[in-house]
């Protein structure tokens, strides 16, 4: 998926919908089929119990076309929760503090009972807003451990692609992050995080690359690059950024000296000395997105603020072997046209610095794709403190939605954030506060990966998407893309997943947590000489000066 400002113009997919209230849950169209087994229980059945649901896994039956899901009565009556092809269901429940007991029948074509589990039961209970966050984690977590591509340990693009093995370089980026959050949470140990690195680390280093710098997608069965438009069949200066900032963490967190991580860590410079930033310039004062063998720099799209890529002009003033001058930065970065990089207008009471004027600033991936691992508390430069910048960003956003000028149902204090996600009822696009871009659809990763900025804000939307939405914006890998309330069932949500959106969620309630992804990508001394070269600060001190 485009993260950028070409998300505007060029990327409008198709969606394919269903669900509802009650439910029959069906395999979506999908490349993915292995979701329909790859959430199974290696017994007859387990539950779960979590504040508002109860996660049900079962075995798979032989020649089940689909389960029915029953939930026991006081009276051991049974009630039909659902239906659903696949080896798992979330019930979400009416009441906490309860123990529910269920069972699972498997039907054939006719609904002929083939097999029915035992029942099993689980308590559900109140949760803190920590055990919340961290149930957000843990969900969101599967989608780049159990559901990444089983050949490279890349991040599929999409849960619902129609191509058989795409996998998107800067959603991986984002994945390679989300790992090391799996490690601080105790969802996997810091040796199976290895073993899969070294697992994406190999697969990138097989990759063809265009001057060092990666496609968006790649077919992993063929390992070529799928062309992301006509002229765009080659390199992605963006994505790669992405992709850096996460190894370049991974290189920062995995620091002991055992020869596997020593060894990990040298794989991954070689991978960040091999990109050729400035190649990209085209012997220019700019940074350009796109270069392929076939169409060169027909794309011929500088990289120009403001928007969500910073962190290419830092990790390409950053580069030990390719690196770009402050001029880059100053000329083409700081886009000096009127209402795009120099905002400095107030909305809602707030003055916003920085942003595209029309947009109120813009949609919340701007502020979320370069600090993943970029810590903003304290950073500066000529034009903003970037932790105030981001926070005001954050809330001009749910101002906006607060005050709805269009009317869109749902829109308030718990329900608010507009960003790049697929839309309702269909397509994808970058929705922002401002004329044409606000259609009603509200995408859970805009305030939840905005929890370091709002984190009470942010939390309100949380709890309210989880606990009075969670049937339509809930699933197996956490909150689902997009919801836009005002469309009638089923087709409120999405039901699917994106990885630049799932990974920013993780990442970020990480980062708000513990800090975890801030520090460990902050170590890197190629990174601070490059804020340096940029003339970057932090709390007004130099760079270097950072413990």
């Amino acid at each position: 998926m485009k993260t950028t400002t070409l998300s505007f113009l060029l990327l409008f997919l198709s969606l394919h919908i269903s669900g509802g209230l009650p439910r029959t849950v069906s395999a979506q169209p999908s490349n993915q089929s292995m979701l329909d087994t790859l959430f199974c229980s290696s017994g007859p059945i387990e539950a779960t119990g979590y504040d508002s649901h109860v996660e049900l896994r079962w075995r798979p039956v032989s020649n089940a076309d689909r389960y029915a899901v029953y939930r026991l009565g006081t009276s051991r009556d049974t009630i039909l929760r659902g239906t659903t092809t696949r080896t798992y269901y979330l019930d979400f429940i009416e009441t906490t503090d309860t123990t529910y007991t269920y069972r699972v029948v498997a039907l054939d074509p006719s609904g002929k009972a083939l097999y029915t589990t035992p029942d099993v039961s689980a308590s559900v209970q109140r949760f803190t807003d920590d055990q919340l966050q961290e149930m957000v984690q843990r969900y969101t977590f599967r989608y780049f451990w159990e559901f990444a591509d089983p050949l490279t340990g890349l991040a599929f693009e999409r849960s619902n692609d129609s191509r058989e093995s795409c996998i998107t370089i800067g959603g991986s980026g984002f994945g390679v992050m989300g790992l090391i959050a799996g490690i601080e949470n105790g969802f996997v140990t810091r040796e199976e995080v290895l073993t899969r690195l070294e697992r994406i680390v190999g697969s990138l280093e097989r990759l063809p690359r265009f001057h060092g710098v990666w496609a968006h997608w790649y077919d992993t069965h063929t390992n070529t690059a799928y062309p992301f438009s006509e002229h765009d069949n080659g390199g992605d200066l963006v994505e790669t950024a992405f992709l850096i900032q996460g190894l370049l963490t991974a290189q920062g967190y995995f620091d002991r000296e055992t020869e596997q991580e020593k060894t990990l860590r040298a794989r991954i410079d070689t991978l960040w000395h091999g990109v050729e930033w400035s190649f990209y310039t085209q012997g220019e004062k700019a940074l350009y997105w796109h270069w392929s063998e076939e169409h060169g720099f027909a794309m011929n799209h500088k990289i120009q603020g403001y928007d969500e890529a910073l962190i290419a002009y830092i990790l390409a003033a950053a580069s030990p072997t390719y690196p770009i001058d402050r001029e880059v930065y100053e000329q083409c970065w700081v886009n000096r046209k009127a209402g795009e990089f120099f905002c400095a207008t107030d909305f809602y009471g707030t003055m916003l610095p920085l942003g595209k004027r029309a947009l109120m600033g813009g949609p919340l991936f701007w502020v979320h794709y370069s600090y993943l691992g970029l810590d903003p508390r304290g950073l500066r430069d000529l034009y903003a403190n970037y932790w105030e910048q981001n926070c005001r960003f954050t809330r001009i956003n749910r101002a906006y939605c607060i005050d709805n000028p269009y009317g869109w149902v749902g829109y308030g204090p718990d329900f608010w954030g507009l960003t790049a996600c697929d839309a309702l009822p269909s397509g994808y696009m970058a929705h922002s506060p401002g004329i044409g871009h606000d259609f009603g659809t509200v995408a859970p990763t805009a305030a939840l990966s905005s929890m370091p900025y709002t984190p009470q804000e942010s939390m309100d939307v949380l709890r309210n998407l989880y606990r009075n939405l969670g049937p339509i914006s809930f699933g197996i890998m956490g909150f689902y893309d997009a919801l836009n309330l005002g469309m009638p069932d089923p087709h409120k949500s999405t039901y699917n997943y994106l990885a630049i959106d799932q990974g920013p969620i993780l990442i970020m309630i990480e980062n708000h947590r513990r800090g975890t992804l801030w520090r460990a990508f902050m170590k890197n001394d190629d990174v601070r000489r490059g804020l340096s070269r940029l003339g970057f600060t932090y709390n007004q001190l130099p760079v270097e000066t950072l413990n």
